[in-house]
C-alpha cells in the first residue's frame, strides 16, 4: 500500500466485498469471481478484521448487511465503477475483446468469417480462446462465450440465443459413389459410423428408422465434432454434425447430406456475457456481428 494511503484496504478485497454485498451469496459470489468460497470468506474476514467493523450479518440462511455494509457498499460500488471507467478511457485503440468458443465452433464456424469481421471493425482487437473446458470470465479474462446447452447458466450472467442447431448426417461424395447411398438400415450398417462426444447417432437412429436397434459394430469415435467431420471429408464413413459446422463443405461438394431428415435438439448455442452496470461498446458490436452472422443476414452490422 503506498505511503500516501495508510489503512486502506486491498482493491482485491473491495471488489470481493462488492460482489459478496450483491448476490448476499458466498457460492454465488465465487461462481462470479471464478474463485473458491473459503476465498471469499477469507477475504471478507480480512477486510471485516482491518476495518475493525462488522460489514454482515450471519443469518441461517444467508447473509445480511449490517447499516455500516450497506453504506459501505453503496460507496465501494461507486468507487470501483469510477476506477472502472476511468480505466477504460485510459485504454488505447483497438480495443480488446476475448471470445470463448470450443474448437470446433472456431474451426468450422467462427475462424472462417473473421476476415469479414478484421475488414469492418479494424478498431476492434477480437481474440479466440478455443477450449472444451469451460471457460470463467473473470479468471480466463474472457468479454463473451459461445455456450451449447440451456440458460440459465450460472448467476450473473446474461444469456442470448445465437443459434438452435439441426443436426444432418454428412459423407463424402466419393464414398457413397463407391458404396451406393444408404437407403434403408440394412444398408447402413456397412458404413462406419463417426461419432463425438455429443453421441447422436442413437436419437437420429430413432428419428429415421425408428424400431431398429442403434448399435453397430462399424464405429470410430473422436472427442471433438471438428474430427468426425474431417474424418467424413477424407471418406471414413458417415458423421453427424450441425448444419452450421459443415455447410460450407455441403455448398463446396467436400461433403454431401446422406439423408433428407434432420434431427432437432432441445439445446442451442448462446452467447453469454457477464451482467455489469455498463457492458463496452465492443462487446455490443461483436454480439451484432455474430448475430448477423448466424442469421445469414445479407447486410452485416
Amino acid at each position: 500500500m503506498p505511503a500516501g494511503y495508510p489503512g486502506l484496504p486491498s482493491l482485491n478485497a473491495l471488489r470481493v466485498f462488492e460482489v459478496v454485498a450483491r448476490h448476499l451469496n458466498f457460492r454465488l459470489a465465487a461462481e462470479e469471481l471464478g474463485v473458491t468460497q473459503a476465498a471469499v470468506a477469507q477475504h471478507v474476514r480480512g477486510l471485516e478484521a482491518s476495518l475493525e467493523v462488522r460489514l454482515f450479518e450471519r443469518l441461517p440462511r444467508g447473509l445480511g448487511l449490517t447499516n455500516a455494509g450497506h453504506a459501505y457498499s453503496t460507496s465501494v460500488r461507486s468507487a470501483l465503477a469510477m476506477i472502472e471507467e476511468a480505466t477504460r478511457l485510459l485504454r488505447p485503440v483497438p480495443s480488446h475483446l476475448t471470445v470463448s468458443v470450443t474448437p470446433t465452433f472456431a474451426s468450422k464456424w467462427l475462424i472462417p468469417r473473421l476476415g469479414h469481421f478484421a475488414e469492418r471493425h479494424p478498431e476492434i482487437d477480437l481474440r479466440v480462446l478455443a477450449t472444451d473446458r469451460l471457460s470463467h470470465f473473470h479468471t480466463d479474462g474472457v468479454d463473451l462465450a459461445v455456450r451449447y446447452g440451456q440458460p440459465p447458466f450460472a448467476p450473473g450472467l446474461n444469456a442470448e440465443l445465437l443459434m438452435a442447431p439441426t443436426v444432418v448426417a454428412v459423407a463424402s461424395p466419393g464414398l457413397l459413389a463407391e458404396m451406393g447411398r444408404p437407403g434403408d438400415f440394412a444398408a447402413l450398417q456397412r458404413y462406419v459410423a463417426l461419432h463425438d462426444a455429443h453421441n447422436f447417432w442413437p436419437q437420429f437412429y430413432a428419428a429415421v428408422f425408428p424400431g431398429h436397434s442403434p448399435a453397430s459394430a462399424r464405429t470410430v469415435r473422436f472427442n471433438q465434432t471438428s474430427l468426425a467431420i474431417e474424418a467424413a471429408i477424407g471418406g471414413q464413413g458417415i458423421a453427424l454434425a450441425s448444419q452450421a459446422f459443415v455447410s460450407d463443405d455441403l455448398a463446396a461438394g467436400r461433403l454431401v447430406q446422406v439423408f433428407p431428415q434432420q434431427l432437432r435438439l432441445d439445446k442451442a448455442f448462446y452467447l453469454v456475457w457477464p451482467r455489469k452496470r455498463q457492458a463496452p461498446a465492443a462487446l455490443q458490436l461483436v454480439r451484432a456481428w455474430l448475430q448477423a452472422q448466424a442469421g445469414d443476414r445479407k447486410s452485416i452490422v
